[in-house]
């Protein structure tokens, strides 16, 4: 689709002609087309911008990173689709392993997507061999590697299922959620929700992680002045400040 680079939903339209092109490569899902439009519906809400609260969350998840042993950055069809380039970035910035795992999964798509981000530079991605099983779910996303997702004890989940966000957790790990909707069940299970698109939200993590590298004393600071569900009420607050801005001012 030739879409001119001066409209003004230019970045929007050219993300969901990528995400359709990755649907008919089997590499996202239908169904991730109907979770992008929902995502994206928040960040209008938003503003479609880095909000305050966003980027609090952002720094304590930059935080977590740098204090992990064994940090994962775990990719699913739609967070691959979406921006490969700052996933990759920010596994080698904390540095951390990737591992690709998948609600809808077969090997054919294992391998496809496995294969894609490696031929956008990632290195050693997880997941084609998965040796364990994460507790408490009964499909194809408990399937894991034991040197990634299942001894990891940072992990980072893009586009998140809620029950594996909320079983991941209850095996006692840092899971940093990006999820446009305050209000899903990932963003309350979560231990660190970010609120924000994932491309924002990637790069924001990766500067907030040069700017904190080497500092212990900020690092365990902003840990431990980060409260999710402070910041998730204060996400709530800025959408309807949003809201009413819009309301007010006739802006679409």
């Amino acid at each position: 689709m030739d879409i001119p680079k001066d409209h003004p939903r230019y970045k929007s339209l050219m993300t969901r002609e990528r995400l359709a092109h990755m649907v008919e490569e089997g590499l996202v899902t239908p169904t991730g087309l109907i979770s992008h439009g929902r995502g994206e519906a928040y960040d209008y809400l938003m503003g479609e911008k880095s909000i305050a609260p966003a980027l609090e969350a952002e720094k304590a998840a930059a935080a977590y990173l740098l204090r992990a042993k064994n940090p994962v950055v775990c990719v699913n069809g739609n967070a691959a689709a979406l921006d490969p380039e700052n996933l990759i970035a920010l596994a080698k910035a904390v540095p951390a392993k990737m591992e690709v795992n998948l609600f809808h999964r077969t090997p054919e798509r294992m391998e496809g997507l496995i294969s894609y981000l490696e031929s956008k530079g990632a290195e050693n991605v997880l997941g084609r061999i998965p040796e364990c099983r994460i507790p408490g779910l009964n499909h194809d996303r408990a399937l894991c590697t034991k040197e990634g997702i299942y001894d990891c004890d940072v992990i980072v989940v893009p586009i998140e299922d809620g029950d594996r966000a909320e079983a991941l957790v209850a095996m006692g790990k840092i899971v940093i959620s990006i999820d446009l909707n305050p209000l899903s069940r990932t963003s309350c299970k979560a231990t660190v929700p970010i609120s924000d698109e994932m491309t924002r939200a990637l790069e924001n993590i990766i500067s907030f992680i040069l700017e904190l590298r080497g500092d212990d004393d900020a690092i365990i600071k902003v840990i431990n002045e980060y409260d999710s569900l402070n910041n998730r009420r204060e996400t709530v607050k800025c959408i309807c400040d949003s809201l009413m801005s819009g309301f007010e001012t006739g802006d679409d």
